[in-house]
């Protein structure tokens, strides 16, 4: 990469809402290159800073793993089954680099059901790879391009796919593009439907559990819930005051959005209103996500601060404030009622720009754990589906996988670019990574 992420693609071809309301898109472009070039200028360094690096408690909380020197060291009696000969470090024959984009990979997905891993890229395509035992041919790769009518013929849409999202049986694929559209591809790579209604990139997508409806969000302040079987649009709403961000169903038909207007509707498919707002952030809302029950709604914002709402009240139940920088995503445990893990506690887990990961126990309010090991912004977390490890990837080109009991780090896998993205598959036993140099690695952490 040399710095200029959205490499041959001229600013000048951004649509027009970009042109009409550029603030967004722009600077969440910039920011993506304002990481490359200091990732860049970081490398030089990396050498000399890892000899001094001090892996620091803030605010007098217990840094977990009390690392020293950034050495990668785990207490001696800890015993734990996915641990690799008493050593962090990913070896590399555990670790698959898949190639083929040909621009930074924004984000990826497991398919629910089998080990096909979706990615999606600043090439105009998605991909999806195939890393199932019983592939013939190593991990094979297809390539879903992303396509708009011009002239009447189809071209390249040169936009970035930067959202994805598998139906819960994993026969669908929903793809989000700066192109405007939503599209529904089969598992197969064939496209099925496009969704157009959006003016403006879209930011996020997600189907509801049913599959019978997908919901987006875009620059264009709205958001839209999709019939999912005929690719029309039931219901737009035009709630927000600037760009919608992120979306999250509560229910098959109601959900929650979040803005760069600082703040969150939940809305209902069939109501003309939102059904509450909730007002409070003092900066633009990056994420939002509905605990496993539906009762809580968490919320990150660049504001520092993450928030935590109920139906029943108007202002937070908490106001989390640890960060000293943007958090800019955040996820729920798949763990305690209403989950396959019952009788595991309910964790939230934090990623900020101040290179931590902060893991919360959301009923008392407090942060349990403070992951200190990234040197660079964290983009993403990811808890396995037992709860008992999370997955963080940053811009340090890292991705480390930590015990969310005791905060230990229990593996370490440095890639080739900054990472975006990290989500675990089905079973379990694989981390998939998209990064900023246009790779997808996949960690198999099985001993």
């Amino acid at each position: 990469m040399d710095g200029t992420l959205f490499d041959g693609r001229p600013i000048e071809s951004l649509s027009l809402i970009d042109a009409v309301m550029p603030d967004v898109v722009q600077t969440r472009q910039q920011a993506y290159r304002d990481k490359l070039a200091q990732q860049q200028a970081a490398a030089a360094a990396a050498a000399a800073a890892a000899t001094n690096q001090q892996g620091s408690a803030k605010n007098g909380e217990n840094t977990a793993n009390g690392e020293e020197n950034g050495a990668h060291t785990i207490a001696n009696n800890h015993t734990d089954m996915m641990e690799v000969d008493g050593d962090v470090e990913i070896p590399p024959n555990k670790a698959v680099v898949l190639r083929g984009h040909e621009s930074e990979v924004f984000i990826c997905a497991w398919n629910p059901v089998s080990d096909l891993l979706a990615s999606g890229s600043g090439d105009s395509t998605a991909r999806i790879w195939n890393l199932s035992e019983n592939s013939t041919s190593g991990s094979t790769q297809l390539v879903l391009r992303h396509c708009i009518r011009e002239g009447g013929q189809d071209v390249p849409s040169n936009k970035d796919v930067t959202s994805l999202d598998w139906n819960s049986e994993g026969t669908l694929l929903a793809t989000g593009s700066y192109d405007g559209f939503a599209r529904i591809w089969t598992k197969d790579g064939n496209l099925a439907s496009t969704l157009g209604q959006h003016k403006g990139p879209i930011f996020a997508l997600k189907w509801n559990k049913k599959g019978n409806f997908i919901l987006s969000a875009g620059v264009d302040k709205t958001t839209i819930i999709w019939d999912a079987h005929t690719g029309e649009a039931k219901q737009q709403f035009p709630f927000h005051s600037a760009p919608a961000l992120d979306v999250d169903w509560q229910s098959n038909n109601t959900f929650a959005s979040c803005s760069t207007d600082m703040c969150i509707h939940v809305c209902k498919l069939g109501q003309d209103r939102p059904i509450k707002t909730f007002q409070g952030h003092t900066n633009e809302v990056n994420a939002i996500k509905w605990d496993p029950t539906g009762n809580l709604l968490a919320s990150c914002s660049d504001d520092m601060t993450l928030k935590i709402w109920s139906m029943k009240q108007d202002n937070c139940v908490h106001d989390l404030q640890a960060h000293n920088k943007e958090i800019y995503t955040i996820k729920w445990s798949p763990t305690g009622p209403g989950t396959n893990n019952p009788n595991a506690n309910l964790m939230l887990a934090s990623a900020s720009f101040d290179s931590t990961v902060r893991l919360w126990d959301v009923d008392r309010g407090i942060c349990i754990h403070t992951l200190t090991k990234h040197q660079e912004p964290v983009y993403s977390v990811a808890f396995s589906p037992d709860g008992r490890y999370l997955a963080s990837g940053s811009f340090d080109k890292c991705v480390h996988i930590w015990n969310t009991q005791t905060g230990a780090l229990v593996h370490s896998y440095r890639g080739t670019g900054g990472i975006f993205e990290v989500c675990w598959n089905a079973a379990g036993d694989k981390v998939g990574a998209s990064a900023s140099d246009g790779s997808v690695c996949v960690l198999d952490l099985r001993k």
